[in-house]
């Protein structure tokens, strides 16, 4: 069996092991793949494993032994599912790998708006603590998480994850979701009722059609002027523009934001420099552990597949 990888660099930089890939069968590597040369890097291959190149009907119509497509990723929106099952290929996600990482990063982004640490820090190291004639230096405003109200959209692994943190931050849970009747834990409300409500808004669910540019003009107003927006789950739910007005103007205290609708981010993208905006490089999934257990999956997933039993199949 040949195995090709196209684009190891989105998982490893030489700082984690892609052997339990290797060691399935003939394996070719490469640390990057621009979508125009999918088919020709997978030529003859029976599998291919990707993060986010496009595997598309023409890439399935010019590597006809392609009957496996491995994704280094839960999300699977760069194959084409119809395409994939009509050439009979089979397509395997890796779920729920990142929970306890994006909820991690999630939290570190709230955690350091609400205690200001890099302009703390920032201070410290331009001088202004030295001298100071207080032994503590507060003049920016910081606070607490206790009592807010923290509204959670999306109630899958990593929502209630966060949620749980929230709570021994003692804070009020509320929640948006597609699938209420599951939820024991926490009180659901409509997504408007719970834009009204929080003080900090967080964005855990997948990028669909329907909730595309959810966060938008219109639901942005509803935030309070005090609120928060988090948004580590995919760019696309959040309309870029209407947020980076919406902040310019002060209308809500600010956003943190890890995924943007174009990546790598572009010069002109909206929320570049917007203010009280930070950003990072969609890195909430990426500590080395997380990378360590996706790879472990993905490898258990092309095992299973090469073992006639596919698991984490998405094209049934």
């Amino acid at each position: 069996m040949k195995v090709v990888i196209l684009d190891s660099e989105t998982v490893s930089r030489n700082d984690v092991s892609l052997d339990g890939i290797k060691q399935l069968g003939e394996c070719v590597v490469f640390g990057y793949t621009p979508n125009e040369s999918a088919a020709g890097k997978i030529g003859d291959a029976d599998a291919v494993i990707c993060n986010k190149v496009l595997i598309t009907e023409e890439v399935f119509q010019s590597c006809p032994k392609l009957k496996y497509v491995g994704l280094f990723a839960t999300g699977y929106n760069n194959v084409d599912l119809e395409a994939a099952s009509r050439h009979g290929a089979v397509v395997c996600n890796v779920p729920a790998y990142s929970t306890s990482a994006v909820a991690q990063h999630t939290f570190a982004m709230i955690l350091s708006f609400y205690n200001k640490i890099r302009e703390y820090a920032d201070a410290v190291d331009n001088g202004e603590w030295i001298d100071y004639k207080l032994f503590s230096y507060f003049g920016i405003p910081t606070h607490e998480l206790a009592g807010k109200t923290f509204g959670i959209v999306g109630y899958g692994s990593i929502g209630k994850k966060v949620a749980a943190i929230g709570k021994a931050f003692d804070m009020e849970i509320i929640t948006y979701t597609r699938t209420p009747s599951k939820v024991t834990d926490c009180e659901c409300v409509s997504l408007d009722e719970l834009l009204k409500r929080s003080d900090i808004v967080s964005l855990h669910c997948p990028l669909t059609k329907e909730n595309t540019k959810m966060i938008n003009a219109e639901t942005l107003a509803l935030m309070k002027p005090t609120a928060l927006l988090v948004n580590t789950a995919r760019g696309g739910l959040v309309d870029e523009a209407a947020l980076a007005e919406t902040l310019n103007s002060g209308r809500i205290a600010g956003a943190c934001i890890d995924a943007l609708t174009f990546e790598p981010m572009r010069a002109d993208c909206p929320l570049y420099k917007a203010e009280n905006c930070m950003i990072t490089p969609h890195v909430a999934w990426a500590p080395k552990e997380t990378r360590e257990r996706l790879l472990e999956k993905v490898a258990e997933n092309l095992a299973a597949w090469v073992n006639g039993s596919p698991i984490n199949v998405v094209n049934r």
